[in-house]
């Protein structure tokens, strides 16, 4: 992601996450809900995934609002094993869906060692790092991915968008050292990211987005009708893209392909977007304690390696983390003017106290 704007103002979680329960109560999601996707949103604003929290709310809002998601979802278990689970997400949105299945996942992992939830029509959920780490919480690995709500990358190769930036999550447990979290998308950058670069009016970098017509790089945010997403690691990250796409569609009963509906696009059916989440009890193999401890061990030797010159410091995925959430909830999240702009003037189409006058 990139850093907020510079004019970013600190606005407390709490006050974010008041207001997303209010704006989506004001859609008709009961309080429950409105409780969940909020909780799932502000998740990803407080660990940094900037571009699935409240920046995703007003279009969430127009979907609610058009018809297109519903906002009293009976989500429910279409098969059931003793270690996997097929969910119907009843067009509801995909936090509530994804958090359903999460926790789903766990109870089978509890009986089974593993429990693998395979998703139908549920809608974008956000962070995946949300989900993969409802099974951290129990000592668990969790595992997620989802076939993009739009089609933004070719096979590699191509000239025709017909993949998503399929994202993976993985979050693995430590003992001390911070669990490890991984979160990408199967492009160079996120759609979340190059919507922000282009609604701040930044040049994007070359080699996020080429155009359609000769493969040419496109670096104005205006022209991104033209273009097409760059997958990580050329053909890999295509190839990446199309295995977890077809896990999470095509096995699910969910779209994949050709049948992904653009998010943009005028509604003319439901999104019927799939996703995977699997828990892994990793006390199947090695006591927990053991395991945690030799995460440990690793992450520490990783970390600790020669460095290249000119190299300040060597990350390992999820070590950020809990400084960044820690920062955020005690200073506030960082928004930028813009987005504050925004969404209290959705406010006032909503009947609720803007966010600017919660802080």
């Amino acid at each position: 992601m990139p850093s907020p704007d510079d004019n970013a103002r600190r606005i407390p979680a709490a006050a974010i996450c008041a207001y997303m329960e209010d704006a989506l109560r004001a859609c008709a999601l009961p309080d429950g809900d409105a409780k969940i996707v909020a909780g799932a949103m502000l998740d990803a604003d407080l660990s940094g995934s900037d571009a699935h929290g409240i920046f995703r709310l007003a279009g969430y809002v127009k979907q609610l609002r058009a018809g297109n998601f519903n906002p009293r979802a009976n989500i429910k278990v279409l098969e059931r094993g003793p270690a996997t689970a097929l969910v119907d997400g009843d067009n509801g949105m995909g936090h509530l869906v994804m958090t359903y299945a999460a926790n789903l996942a766990v109870e089978l992992a509890r009986a089974s060692g593993v429990g693998w939830v395979g998703v139908r029509r549920s809608n974008h959920s956000g962070a995946g790092s949300t989900y993969a780490s409802i099974p951290l919480a129990h000592g668990m690995v969790g595992i997620y991915s989802a076939v993009s709500a739009s089609n933004f990358m070719a096979p590699w190769g191509g000239a025709e968008p017909l993949l998503g930036t399929n994202p993976i999550a993985v979050a693995i447990p430590a003992g001390k050292e911070a669990p490890v979290v991984l979160d990408i998308a199967t492009s160079v950058a996120s759609n979340g990211q190059i919507r922000t670069y282009a609604n701040q009016g930044r040049p994007l970098p070359e080699g996020w987005v080429i155009s359609r017509e000769d493969g040419q790089p496109i670096t104005d945010g205006n022209r991104l009708e033209e273009g097409m997403f760059v997958p990580v690691g050329t053909y890999k990250g295509s190839g990446l893209a199309i295995v977890l796409g077809l896990l999470g569609g095509p096995l699910n009963r969910a779209a994949f392909g050709r049948d992904v509906k653009d998010t943009n696009a005028p509604a003319e059916r439901e999104s019927n977007t799939g996703h995977f989440i699997v828990a892994l009890d990793p006390a199947r193999f090695v006591p927990l304690d053991t395991f945690k401890s030799e995460i440990d061990r690793h992450v520490h030797d990783l970390a600790s390696s020669k460095k290249l010159p000119g190299v300040d410091e060597i990350r390992i995925p999820g070590q950020g983390r809990i400084a960044r959430r820690a920062d955020r909830e005690n200073n506030g999240v960082p928004l930028a003017p813009g987005l504050i702009k925004q969404v209290d003037e959705l406010a006032k189409t909503l009947g609720i106290t803007p966010l600017s006058a919660r802080s």
